[in-house]
């Protein structure tokens, strides 16, 4: 992780961590590094999630890219993949989403996305950082009519529907059907970006939905809802006899769905289904889906059992989309819910995810329950431990910790695995363990999650 980015953007409580000055820094140092062989002056557009700071960071940073000459268009609010399919569609030369994805509505981030829709590598994001800590270049500042301009999109929400509409009519159209009439549908717009776009995108298609957590008021984004609260999605899709449930985070850019039993499908089994479904069809290049270490062991298997090529990566979806580029794949997410379709997009979308769901299901007559059943889980349990920053960077070196996950690993030998990681966007240290024994590896867990507390709290 960068000094001011993570693994997804920079990040932090607003107007204490994340503040207006830094905002307008990073939008200074961003137009400078993206913009830097260009001759002519820098479009950069600029979209928002639902909560209250982000309007407060959206004038921070369009200052500080005005201030540099650049000119701005401001999007609205918006989910993060509309940002990284628009800034390609408009040809603009860079892209500013402001939002804390899942993050509760105190926190906001900045992911920046260069002019090919794509999110910035690391190296741009640590020239980013060196301008603004170590002082290595000073950003010019711009006067009179070289001032940058501010205008505001009218046509950017309907464009991004109107493009995913189109993906799922060309999808429908291969077996002869022109909408998923015959669904009933639950959404939980987690009071965020997807409150925006996903209401007019599912009621084109289906004339029997329900919308849930879908009027944001700035403070309950992700708030006991979305893709990472699905308790009342669940209930909401028993009670009312739903096929499926879909939920997105904040920022859109994740989803997770909710079977018709109510049981959680994750994103290890829906990349299941998806790979499954397009190798059936001869549809899934090179035989390939890529995940993280992070997902579950029995993803693996599954992929074993059908003869799929697994790649792993690191955690972070970006890491994910380095391995499909490099290798060319078009399927790979990770187990929180990014998942990406690579000839559709350059970023996780939630809102695509999940009307390739929502095709399968359609095209195959199967019930979600039955598709995720395909995929076997082993117990898995995770343990969030809260750290410091001095313990996130103590981390590596601790011999201590060190000791506690290889004793771990020693006793749980062939039958699980243990993973243990810091967070690329909270003050965190994740104790991940998986294994055929759930009692076993939840005794381990906490063992390792407290000395990982006494020696880095």
């Amino acid at each position: 992780m960068g000094r001011l980015f993570g693994t997804d953007g920079a990040r932090g409580v607003a107007n204490s961590e994340l503040t207006c000055e830094l905002a307008m820094q990073i939008g200074r140092a961003a137009a400078m590094v993206l913009t830097k062989h260009s001759v002519k002056r820098p479009r950069v557009l600029i979209g928002m999630d639902t909560r209250a700071s982000s309007q407060m960071l959206e004038s921070a940073i369009s200052a500080g890219l005005c201030s540099v000459g650049a000119d701005v268009m401001l999007l609205g609010e918006i989910p993060t993949p509309a940002v990284a399919y628009l800034v390609k569609k408009y040809e603009y030369d860079a892209a500013v989403m402001i939002s804390a994805s899942h993050n509760p509505c105190e926190y906001n981030g900045i992911k920046i996305f260069q002019g090919n829709g794509y999110k910035l590598p690391d190296a741009l994001e640590e020239e980013i950082e060196s301008i603004i800590l170590d002082k290595t270049q000073v950003p010019p500042i711009m006067v009179g009519g070289d001032v940058g301009r501010i205008t505001r999109s009218k046509t950017a929400v309907v464009d991004y529907v109107n493009y995913l509409h189109g993906i799922a009519e060309d999808d429908l159209a291969d077996f002869g059907v022109k909408n998923f009439n015959g669904l009933r549908i639950a959404v939980d717009c987690s009071n965020g970006a997807s409150s925006v776009t996903a209401p007019e995108l599912f009621m084109r298609l289906c004339d029997d939905c329900f919308f849930i957590a879908s009027h944001p008021n700035g403070t309950n984004i992700n708030a006991n809802c979305g893709s990472t609260h699905l308790e009342i999605l669940q209930d909401f899709v028993v009670r009312n006899r739903c096929d499926v449930g879909l939920a997105f985070d904040g920022d859109a850019d994740r989803f997770l769905a909710v079977d018709e039993k109510g049981n959680v499908v994750d994103g290890d089994k829906l990349i299941a289904v998806f790979a499954k479904h397009l190798k059936t069809k001869n549809k899934l290049k090179n035989n390939a889906a890529v995940v993280t270490v992070m997902s579950n062991m029995g993803f693996f298997k599954f992929c074993d059992d059908n003869g799929i090529h697994c790649e792993k990566t690191k955690v972070g979806d970006r890491y994910v989309l380095e391995n499909m580029l490099e290798n060319d794949y078009i399927v790979g997410g990770e187990q929180s819910g990014h998942i990406i379709f690579l000839e559709h997009a350059t970023t996780g979308d939630g809102e695509l995810s999940a009307l390739k769901l929502l095709t399968v299901m359609k095209e195959t007559g199967r019930t979600l329950s039955d598709l995720a059943s395909e995929m076997q889980v082993f117990p898995q349990v995770l343990v969030n431990v809260r750290v410091s920053d001095f313990g996130k960077a103590r981390f590596p070196r601790d011999k201590e910790i060190k000791n506690a996950i290889e004793s771990a690993e020693r006793e749980l030998g062939d039958e699980g695995r243990v993973l243990v990681r810091v967070s690329g966007t909270e003050p965190l240290v994740r104790v991940m363990l998986e294994g055929k024994d759930e009692e076993k590896i939840s005794v381990l867990a906490q063992e390792i999650a407290e000395v990982v507390k006494e020696r880095l709290l």
